[in-house]
């Protein structure tokens, strides 16, 4: 069977058609070995990383780390998500960093986690869902007397890069809102982090277009598995040693890890210099 369609292949193509045909083919394979080796070197960086496009469009928000100390690059600029009310990161100038958390639901991690902020008197966002409102409204309300911000993570934590439509969009993050509003009495802030990282251009725009500033991160880690919690090892070594100036930092309020040891993790940051801010400062 070989020999034979070698054969008929042999008489299909003349001399310059089979060089040209292997030129390509050649070219094709080198393009996908490269495309391949790209998405390993980011991959062994860090979790969350993936080839760096430098624009705006559909995908996974990813991260690629260098040297110890400085701000990653991302999926975009940080000019270029300005553009969308759009930011990963802060200044480069100043030892700051913004802590952000994540709650999809309440396992019993956040009051540690609301007692160390206290305790060291720092400020985060949370980015709620809409289970999260209506299963831990205390802590919820907490969060507020506490001075924290909750920002909107939508209602039902969707992939929002799949939804076209603009009603569905708005949906979406109307129903956080009103929720909000009807537990505490008071605005959500207009703060918007995509689920899972997933966005689109259009989603940044839908985003703006409802008077939101939409935040990704520039430090984050595998925190959000029940069941294989990273050890405190492993989110000290991360979480200090990728700390840099500007760091917009993504945690889990679900992670047992970081409620366990965001107080000796707040300390180490202080000890190192670093101050810390909220979003507003992002949208003043």
């Amino acid at each position: 069977m070989k020999t034979k369609l070698k054969n008929m292949l042999s008489g299909a193509f003349s001399p310059k058609l089979k060089k040209t045909v292997t030129l390509v083919l050649i070219l094709a394979a080198a393009f996908l070995l490269g495309r391949g080796a790209a998405y390993v070197k980011y991959e062994k960086l860090d979790e969350w990383a993936a080839p760096v496009s430098g624009s705006v469009s559909g995908e996974n928000w990813g991260l690629g780390f260098g040297q110890a100390g400085t701000q990653p690059t991302g999926n975009a600029s940080a000019e270029e998500l300005k553009k969308y009310d759009a930011y990963y990161v802060g200044g480069n100038a100043e030892k700051v960093i913004y802590l952000t958390f994540d709650a999809g639901y309440e396992n019993g991690n956040t009051q540690p986690i609301l007692d160390a902020l206290k305790k060291h008197n720092v400020n985060a966002t949370f980015f709620v869902v809409g289970h999260y409102l209506e299963s831990a409204p205390e802590l919820v309300q907490q969060m507020v007397a506490d001075g924290h911000f909750v920002g909107n993570h939508t209602y039902h934590h969707l992939d929002m890069s799949s939804i076209a439509s603009k009603e569905s969009f708005e949906k979406e993050m109307r129903d956080v809102e009103d929720k909000f509003r009807e537990l505490t009495g008071q605005e959500l802030a207009r703060f918007y982090r995509p689920p899972q990282g997933k966005y689109s251009t259009r989603n940044l725009e839908m985003a703006k277009e409802l008077g939101y500033h939409t935040f990704f991160w520039s430090l984050a880690y595998v925190d959000w598995y029940q069941d294989k919690q990273p050890s405190h090892e492993e989110a000290f070594k991360k979480l200090v040693g990728r700390i840099h100036p500007g760091a917009i930092v993504l945690l889990h309020s679900t992670s047992k890890t970081n409620g366990e040891i965001l107080d000796e993790l707040l300390t180490r940051w202080e000890e190192l210099g670093y101050t810390f801010r909220t979003l507003e400062d992002f949208v003043k």
